[in-house]
C-alpha cells in the first residue's frame, strides 16, 4: 500500500453516548451503527444525510446485515431480528437468562454467515437456526484496522507479525470501532463515544460521540458478511 494523506471529516455530530458496531449497507448507501447505552440502532443515509433510529428495550451492542433482508442485532443478552419498517425487534435466541445485569459486549458475522457475539466472559454464536469482540475491520490486503478506545486513533496492523503499519489520529479520544464503506469501500467510518468524559473534556472535544469519515487511505476494505439466517 502506498502511504497517502488521509482526510478526516466528522459527518455526523449527533454526540452519541457510545457509538459502536459500524456496518456499511451498500444497497442503501447507508451506515448502520448502534448507541449502546441509548438502546438505539441508527441508520445514516450518506446521500440525504438523514438519520433514522430504532429504539430497543435493552443496551444494544452490535448490528449486522441479514441475508434474507432487514438486520439483526445483539440486544441485552438476546439475538434479535430488526424490522426497520415497523420498528419491531423479534427475539431469535437468548443466552444467560439466569445472569442479571449481563449483556453482550460486541458482535460480528463471520464469512460463513454465523453471528458471533461476546459478553465479558463468554463467546456465543447464532447460526442459521438459532463480533467476536469488535473495534476493528480488515482491508483487501488482509491487514487489520483497529480503533483504539481512549487512544484517539485508528491503527493498521499486520496480523501475522503484529507490526504497526500506520496510525491515523482523530480529534476525539474515545474512538470505538471502524469499518470500510462508501463507493468501492474506499472510505473508512469510525464511531466514537462521549460517556465518561468530564465537562472540560467535552469542551475540548466538541465532536466526541460523532461519526467520522476517513478518505485517502490508499486501500479498500471488504464488504461486511450478512447473517445467513
Amino acid at each position: 500500500m502506498t502511504m497517502s494523506s488521509a482526510k478526516i471529516e466528522c459527518v455526523l455530530r449527533e454526540n452519541w453516548r457510545c457509538g459502536e458496531s459500524p456496518v456499511w449497507e451498500e444497497a442503501s448507501n447507508s451506515l448502520l451503527f448502534v448507541d449502546i447505552p441509548a438502546k438505539t440502532v441508527c441508520r445514516w443515509d450518506s446521500l440525504s444525510k438523514q438519520v433514522q433510529q430504532v429504539t430497543v428495550d435493552a443496551p444494544v451492542s452490535s448490528v449486522a446485515l441479514r441475508q434474507s433482508g432487514g438486520y439483526v442485532a445483539t440486544v441485552g443478552t438476546k439475538f434479535c431480528a430488526l424490522n426497520w419498517e415497523d420498528q419491531s425487534a423479534v427475539v431469535l435466541a437468548t443466552v444467560d437468562k439466569e445472569k442479571k445485569n449481563n449483556r453482550f459486549n460486541d458482535g460480528k458475522v463471520d464469512p460463513a454467515g454465523r453471528y458471533f457475539a461476546a459478553n465479558r466472559r463468554s463467546v456465543y454464536k447464532l447460526e442459521k437456526e438459532e463480533q467476536i469482540p469488535d473495534g476493528m475491520c480488515i482491508d483487501v490486503e488482509g491487514k487489520l484496522w483497529v480503533a483504539c478506545y481512549n487512544g484517539g486513533r485508528v491503527i493498521r496492523l499486520d496480523p501475522e507479525t503484529g507490526k504497526r503499519l500506520r496510525t491515523v489520529k482523530l480529534p476525539v479520544v474515545k474512538t470505538t470501532s471502524c469499518c470500510f464503506g462508501g463507493k468501492d469501500y474506499s472510505e473508512m467510518y469510525v464511531t466514537s463515544a462521549r460517556d465518561g468524559m468530564d465537562p472540560r473534556g467535552l469542551l475540548q472535544q466538541p465532536e466526541a460521540g460523532g461519526i467520522f469519515k476517513i478518505t485517502g487511505l490508499g486501500v479498500k476494505g471488504i464488504p461486511p458478511y450478512p447473517y445467513a439466517g
